[in-house]
């Protein structure tokens, strides 16, 4: 049975990303912060992980690899929007987004690195928010808004294009994956898209092998 790790698991794009591989006959390892999640299935298994803590992470890294598990897909889900109504740049928002966005989850993926299998795929779930080469083009929604995260975004892109050429002679394909303005709590009820629907994005990028290094979307490659 081929298994997959994803963070953020409990809701939103996260939770309908776990059903989908479940549904495909994965087993399922997931995260919360709190370690629960308002569902269940036979092979899913959830942990607790607050990307904001080194302690956490470590015992977390530690947790999978008492249980032997090693993944075909390792999916960097969790991530957070703390200045959406901001037009200019908070340091104090700044810093906490990075700590999740950007240092917890590559803190993460360097400790799980040794459970992720050759032939295997490591995707981090971005935004064009954070695509350099569309800044005031795709995200002119809101152009002056929430600068921390598409600052946080644009840097998980670049710890994707970094950790791809490092694993290419390994055998790992490393991705990012725009998947659309979803209505979830971060994105709304004005979201164009369902949860669902933005999982359906990701999952089919994690399942591919497309050339590694490089930032997708539903309708093919976004520039980073």
């Amino acid at each position: 049975m081929n298994s997959v790790l994803i963070t953020g698991a409990g809701r939103g794009i996260g939770k309908e990303l776990s059903l989908r591989f479940l549904g495909a006959g994965y087993r399922v390892w997931g995260t919360t912060t709190s370690g629960d999640a308002d569902f269940s299935h036979e092979n899913l298994q959830m942990l607790q992980l607050d990307l904001r803590s080194p302690e956490s992470i470590k015992t977390c890294v530690q947790e999978l690899i008492s249980s032997g598990e090693r993944f075909d897909i390792a999916v960097n889900n969790a991530g957070a929007l703390l200045d959406e109504n901001e037009k200019t740049l908070k340091t104090d928002l700044l810093r906490q987004t990075l700590e999740i966005n950007l240092i917890g989850t590559s803190d993460f993926t360097e400790q799980v690195l040794p459970l992720v299998n050759k032939g295997g795929h490591i995707v981090m779930v971005s935004s064009s928010a954070g695509s350099v080469g569309r800044t005031g083009n795709v995200v002119s929604r809101y152009p002056s808004q929430y600068p921390a995260y598409k600052i946080s975004k644009a840097a998980l892109n670049m710890y994707m294009r970094t950790l791809a050429v490092r694993l290419k002679d390994k055998d790992i394909t490393v991705s990012s994956v725009h998947p659309g303005w979803a209505r979830t709590d971060m994105g709304g009820e004005e979201a164009s898209i369902s949860a669902e629907e933005a999982a359906d994005t990701v999952y089919k990028v994690a399942i591919s092998r497309p050339e590694t290094g490089h930032f997708w979307y539903s309708e093919g490659e976004l520039p980073w």
